[in-house]
């Protein structure tokens, strides 16, 4: 089969989560056989990536524009070179759908998390996002949910079936832990936060939690926003306040990434309106013991395996048992490698594709 995939930032990965399915399950379907074809934004002018066809076309450069502009061009572009099939990433993309069935290519909708609900978004954006669910309801021939909340969201909300696909979770199995030197850090000796600074991501709280007492490990925050923001200038705020909290910014580099998952006696995961989260699942497939924010897509991921928090003074509790307990930290974190290793495969989400 010929199929597109539109609506990310393309291939290679080095985004988010819709990027990394893109690659993930892509690539294995070249490998099966499939034609795949995927419209990328971006400098990168390669025409080829891991047996995938790259089309770059250009965007609006305006933080609601930049996609829905990329994926109208990606769309009119499907109509010269009709594929068998499309998957189309994000509900905010659903504006443009009609292009896509008058061109006659059936299509599916990865309608991803709750993005009205984020707090960056002013009543003209939260009413933009739930338009586009709708509209995503109305026209995709199928829609594609990420986790069994976002399934129950559609139903309740829309009365509208879709397929569960969640994403897939790496497992590190020989972690490239002398990469923590070049920190300062050492092997389980510190908690981690990765999160873009957005107040759906708790990281303030976090934060806040963490600095309830004097604790036995720093704690280390990657994450950055790509804009001026109250949160973020809150969160910074609060980390001057100790010398044990360590804002490290975005980090690019994937291997010191998975060092620093690997490494970790905790990894702390404010996410909240989400739903299979990818830094989650990076996480577990490193076996990071994890304290999680108490929503119930945290909850479907991690199962039995993870703990949860619901505030500053929640965390403050767990962080006290966990350093409490650094042996059931080690069980923990084994545990919820041996669920990702088991749910959340690659090879099995690529075959749902």
């Amino acid at each position: 089969m010929k199929i597109a995939m539109i609506g990310t930032r393309g291939v290679p990965a080095r985004y988010g989560g819709f990027e990394t399915a893109v690659e993930e399950v892509g690539s294995r379907l070249v490998a099966k056989g499939h034609e795949v074809t995927v419209y990328c934004r971006g400098e990168d002018r390669s025409l080829e990536y891991l047996g995938m066809q790259r089309v770059r076309l250009p965007a609006v450069k305006h933080p609601v524009m930049e996609t829905l502009s990329h994926t109208a061009l990606s769309s009119l572009h499907l109509w010269r070179h009709r594929p068998d099939a499309a998957i189309v990433f994000n509900a905010a993309n659903a504006p443009v759908l009609p292009l896509l069935k008058a061109a006659r290519v059936p299509f599916a909708v990865h309608v991803d998390g709750l993005e009205w609900k984020r707090a960056k978004w002013g009543p003209r954006g939260r009413d933009y996002y739930l338009q586009c669910e709708r509209l995503a309801v109305r026209w995709a021939h199928e829609l594609i949910a990420d986790a069994a909340g976002i399934q129950d969201y559609y139903v309740q909300r829309y009365d509208a079936k879709s397929v569960l696909i969640p994403y897939g979770a790496p497992i590190l199995e020989d972690p490239p832990l002398h990469r923590l030197a070049e920190l300062g850090l050492e092997p389980g000796g510190f908690h981690l936060v990765v999160a873009r600074l957005e107040p759906e991501n708790h990281v303030d709280v976090i934060v806040e939690g963490y600095l309830r007492r004097p604790r036995r490990f720093p704690l280390v925050v990657v994450g950055s926003v790509p804009y001026r923001s109250t949160h973020e200038a809150k969160v910074q705020r609060l980390a001057a306040s100790s010398p044990q909290v360590r804002m490290l910014g975005g980090v690019w580099d994937q291997q010191q990434l998975d060092a620093m998952y690997t490494g970790c006696a905790t990894y702390l995961h404010g996410h909240s309106v989400g739903g299979t989260n990818p830094s989650l699942l990076r996480a577990m497939g490193a076996a990071a013991a994890t304290l999680a924010y108490d929503v119930n897509f945290n909850r479907e991921v991690l199962g039995e395996t993870g703990r949860f928090f619901a505030d500053a003074d929640g965390l403050d509790a767990v962080l006290v048992d966990a350093e409490a307990k650094p042996g059931a930290l080690v069980e923990r974190g084994r545990a919820a490698q041996l669920r990702a290793e088991r749910d959340y495969r690659w090879d099995d989400i690529a075959a749902a594709y």
